[in-house]
């Protein structure tokens, strides 16, 4: 099968279209003939030589989600038949023709769906819904500041914040994205290229702060987000892509009652991927299969110009998600 393949760590330019062995599903397992794939940092971050993926995924092959078609049943496989549709998510190994996945952890998308809009879920919905609804427990009237709410996590986060009732705050460096982030239902929009969030929020919320913060960026916020955060507030930080480390005011943490929690997805146990996808299943694909959350899809690409997608994203000007495309003929 075609893949797309790390040929060294570096830049976009050593990502390469070549021809590797085909996988093949094991018991429990289904082989999915992959249509479109989504693009995350993560996969830049691996890309880098930054990021491994965990022990026994494919180190040379990124991509972290997938859309396709189950193509060939493991043994003992029950839930699936061949020709069905699924997305869902992979440790590594998304930009490729084809991936074997365990059977428990594929999802079916609504049919009225196209692959490419499929593939723009499972990361970034699933890590928002674990974040937001099952780790800070955000409940309906909470306040929610979301950094970096014009990324692809950041809109999945936001639309199922407004879902539950919450009321939405979000940063970014960017007018044109917090004007689209407007559109899908964010309240308090702070352009952070010319104001200071911690002085807004307090404005915005008459000194008292917001209950929840889900942070995207990292070590530059984190003084910020402490002076944001209510008393008892509760923070979640999912990404550093603005940098891993910062100063940290202990006794405003002590002194505010304040909850700081760190989590990653990738590195979870197939058991615990298992329940976060059953949990998903039940409680937020009827929200998507309703219309009432949506993926955002800014571009597309061919799965041979993921070099493309790649430098596109780290332009910063994506709002939502970018995929990539597959067809047999070569991408």
């Amino acid at each position: 099968m075609n893949a797309i393949v790390i040929t060294a760590a570096g830049g976009p330019d050593v990502l390469q279209l070549r021809s590797v062995p085909d996988p093949h599903p094991a018991a429990g397992e289904v082989l999915v003939r992959v249509r479109a794939a989504g693009v995350n940092r993560a996969d830049v971050l691996q890309r880098r030589g930054h990021y491994p993926p965990p022990a026994g995924a494919p180190a040379d092959i990124p991509g972290m989600e997938y859309a396709g078609e189950v193509a060939a049943l493991g043994a003992g496989v029950r839930a699936w038949k061949v020709g069905d549709r699924v997305m869902g998510l992979v440790a590594s190994g998304a930009y490729a023709e084809a991936v074997a996945v365990n059977e428990a952890v594929a999802m079916r998308f609504p049919a009225a769906w196209s692959f490419e809009e499929a593939a723009a879920v499972p990361e970034v919905f699933i890590t928002a819904y674990d974040a937001l609804f099952r780790q800070m427990r955000l409940r309906a009237g909470e306040r929610v500041l979301i950094h970096a709410v014009g990324s692809g996590v950041g809109t999945a986060a936001l639309q199922l914040a407004r879902s539950l009732g919450a009321r939405t705050f979000g940063t970014s460096r960017s007018a044109a994205k917090l004007e689209r982030a407007r559109a899908l239902g964010l309240e308090v929009a702070i352009d952070t290229s010319r104001e200071d969030f911690a002085d807004v929020i307090k404005h915005r919320t008459s000194g008292e702060g917001v209950e929840v913060i889900l942070d995207l960026v990292g070590g530059p916020v984190l003084a910020g987000s402490i002076q944001a955060l209510a008393r008892g507030g509760r923070m979640i930080i999912v990404g550093l892509t603005g940098g891993r480390s910062a100063p940290i005011d202990l006794g405003a943490l002590l002194s505010k009652r304040l909850t700081l929690v760190g989590t990653v997805l990738r590195a979870r146990t197939l058991e615990e991927k298992i329940g976060v996808t059953a949990r998903f299943v039940a409680e937020v694909l009827p929200l998507l299969e309703g219309g009432i959350v949506r993926p955002v899809v800014e571009r597309t690409f061919p799965l041979a110009r993921a070099a493309e997608a790649h430098t596109l994203l780290e332009t910063d000007t994506v709002f939502g998600k970018l995929v990539l495309t597959c067809d047999q003929a070569g991408g």
